[in-house]
């Protein structure tokens, strides 16, 4: 074991090359301060020419101050020393000293590479790994790895157990910690892979999908900006306790231009956080419903008009209910958006009027040109029209597979009757699921929208009337600037889309993804063995290579539990193998020699009980604790610790906790979570695999 003086002596070494870090960041802080100031003063110069080099000075004084202050925390993280005796720091921004020597080089530059790929089997040049563990700006620690022992000379001291195992060990704090400098040879691979095409990374429980995902992103951004900052980055999650989760970890790696949401909150408008029960989910998530919506967006409005009668000079026009169906399939045939032809549903109508008109020999009848004007102006034709064929929202169409009667007759022939029956009570469009997200998607599709007279760009100096802000010419140059790379709410050409917790997308959200990621590249990233998904799964794989097109792909596969303690991981092994004895799994390898604590309670002390283990947890781990039960129970749940008030406490349900990490983990009545079936094993084995220390499962007593 290394002496605590050597330790000492090396961290003091480390220190030192950091402050001097600090010391020049603080420089060019300074400098790009000076350089802002400085640049406003270009325009007192007059002409145009020195208006132009004012905004660039500016732009780029500022960006570069911005990124300064935001990489201020632990930004050197590692270091590399290599064969023939040059070193170099490793951090998430790249500085140059005074004289151009380099301080840190950026970890996404190809020179930081081997600090992920080199092993002891390949090491790459590499001799000792070294990660730097900070507090603001104090080193705090340092783990090495030693890659080469046959190249190191003998003054090289080596301290630690290792880098990614002690990293490991320590809290995760509130958001996802940034394991950039834990990330090993077959992340890296994935994260570095080609920027088109689709990239395919699969991994069980706790070998850092997510955070491979990410960093992809941040990678990607960094090694090609202009093509994927100009068309943007989408990442997409499960739910919005994920999204949040991981909220902090692209700003943390210096990247804030990609998207970040989840499924239910994808549409702009809508944010869903219920969930459906198993078997509802798989008939809204299954393509036949599609049909279904396509026949509900042709059908006639709920409450409308059954005929028209109109009295044109003193002869009654009349259209009933079978004469406007007709007027209506004709105007939308199969395929059709009903809000794109609505005037063809118009045309039909003065069409049937005409005719009538001709063969009743109304006296004194114009030109049908007139004949049609007339009626056009008629205040009681036009509210026929407002009321027969109105301009649709998907809201409006949804809300009405409401109605048994509706969604028996749109399911006919599509949906067995027991599905019906589970759809009946399942459409609440003020509070709808994550999975009606995608139906509303659809519909939007299906549905059309009508042309949109093109607005008037708004002037943002404008106050009132012809009143205007005093601006510069470089204010106005920016906002034009603004105006013109501002993304609409619905934008649909994003230049790359990750998917992460990908086994769970459903075939209808494929299809919303793939509207999103026509033009993209794409990263998938899951685990089949984690899926919720229990509907047709030949269905499920079209859809998905329906949405990812023809692009290449490559395939990356994570095989080492990082998350996890063996003594964890054994109990979530041990109950995905009831249902899947042969599933490869990934190897945990790491112990705490501590193994998880099983309870059972009668129902009436699991209160008490509960409250009782999260409190200990609590005490035994420094990061944060989550509280895991099923879906219908979190309320109660979340009730029962309201008291405690610990900030590092969250309580989830099973579904929830897919994709989160917690130090400590309560998992409250498990049986309640297994009783879904196989897609109940799977869940409790995600619930299972969600702790990195600490791990109690309190059931009820039969």
């Amino acid at each position: 074991m290394t002496d605590v003086t050597t330790l000492q002596q090396e961290i003091a070494t480390e220190q030192k090359h950091v402050d001097r870090v600090y010391a020049r960041v603080a420089e060019l802080r300074t400098e790009a301060a000076r350089a802002e100031r400085e640049g406003y003063r270009q325009a007192s110069v007059g002409n145009f020419g020195a208006l132009v080099e004012r905004d660039a000075f500016v732009f780029h004084a500022a960006r570069r101050r911005y990124l300064l202050d935001a990489e201020h925390e632990g930004l050197v993280f590692g270091r590399l020393d290599l064969l023939g005796g040059a070193s170099f720091h490793v951090g998430r921004l790249g500085v140059r000293g005074e004289n151009a020597e380099t301080l840190v080089v950026d970890w996404r530059a190809p020179a930081a590479a081997a600090f992920y790929q080199a092993t002891a089997a390949e090491p790459q040049g590499v001799i000792r790994r070294r990660m730097i563990q900070s507090s603001g700006e104090k080193v705090t620690g340092i783990e090495d790895d030693l890659l080469d022992p046959d190249a190191a000379p003998e003054q090289m001291r080596v301290v630690g157990d290792g880098a990614l195992l002690a990293s490991l060990s320590k809290a995760t704090g509130r958001g996802m910690r940034d394991i950039v400098a834990t990330i090993q040879q077959e992340q890296d691979q994935a994260i570095r892979s080609p920027g088109g095409g689709v990239t395919i990374v699969s991994g069980g429980p706790g070998t850092g999908k997510t955070a491979v995902a990410l960093h992809r992103a941040a990678y990607l951004l960094y090694s090609d900006r202009n093509r994927f900052a100009g068309g943007g980055i989408l990442v997409v999650g499960p739910s919005t306790v994920f999204v949040e989760y991981i909220a902090s970890v692209l700003p943390s790696l210096g990247e804030e231009s990609a998207t970040l949401r989840s499924l239910g909150t994808l549409v702009p408008g809508w944010s869903a956080t219920r969930t459906d029960p198993g078997p509802v989910a798989a008939v809204k998530g299954s393509l036949r419903i599609r049909r279904v919506l396509e026949r509900a967006s042709h059908d006639a409005v709920p409450d409308g008009p059954t005929s028209l009668r109109l009295l044109y000079r003193g002869t009654l026009l009349r259209l009933d209910r079978n004469a406007l169906d007709r007027i209506r399939t004709r105007a939308l045939p199969r395929g059709a958006r009903r809000n794109e032809v609505r005037r063809a549903g118009i045309d039909g109508l003065f069409d049937a009027l005409w005719a009538q008109a001709l063969e009743q020999k109304i006296p004194g009848l114009p030109k049908r040109a007139e004949f049609e004007d007339t009626l056009a102006e008629r205040e009681d034709f036009r509210s026929f029209i407002k009321e027969w064929w109105p301009r649709l929202r998907p809201r409006h169409v949804l809300a009405w597979l409401a109605d048994p009667a509706r969604l028996r007759r749109y399911g006919q022939g599509l949906l067995a009757p027991a599905e019906v029956d589970l759809l009946a009570g399942a459409f609440d469009i003020e509070n709808p699921t994550i999975a009606d997200i995608a139906l509303l998607d659809e519909l939007d599709e299906l549905l059309g929208r009508p042309r949109q007279p093109a607005r008037a760009q708004r002037n943002p100096f404008h106050v009132a009337g012809g009143v205007y802000e005093v601006s510069t010419s470089g204010e106005r140059a920016r906002a034009a600037r603004a105006a013109a790379t501002q993304r609409p709410d619905d934008y649909r050409e994003y230049a790359h889309v990750v998917v992460d917790e990908s086994q769970d997308v459903t075939p209808m959200q494929w299809r919303m993804l793939g509207r999103r990621g026509r033009l993209a590249s794409w990263t998938i990233v899951g685990d089949p063995a984690q899926t919720a998904w229990t509907g047709d799964v030949e269905e499920l794989d079209r859809a998905r290579d329906r949405a990812l097109g023809s692009r290449p792909r490559n395939a990356y596969s994570l095989t080492t539990n990082y998350r996890n303690s063996a003594e964890i991981f054994e109990v979530a092994a041990a109950e995905i193998r009831t249902i899947a004895p042969d599933l490869p799994l990934p190897v945990a390898v790491r112990s705490t020699g501590v193994p998880p604590v099983a309870l059972a309670v009668p129902a009436a002390d699991l209160p008490d009980a509960v409250r009782s283990s999260v409190t200990d947890v609590l005490g035994e781990v420094e990061g944060t604790v989550g509280v895991i039960t099923a879906v219908a129970r979190v309320g109660e749940v979340a009730g029962w610790l309201a008291e405690i008030g610990d900030p590092r406490l969250q309580v989830v349900t099973s579904l929830q906790a897919k994709g989160m990490e917690y130090d400590g983990v309560v998992l409250v009545a498990p049986d309640e979570i297994r009783a879904g079936g196989a897609a109940g094993v799977r869940t409790l084995y995600v619930a299972l695999s969600r702790a990195t220390q600490r791990l109690v499962t309190v059931d009820v007593t039969a």
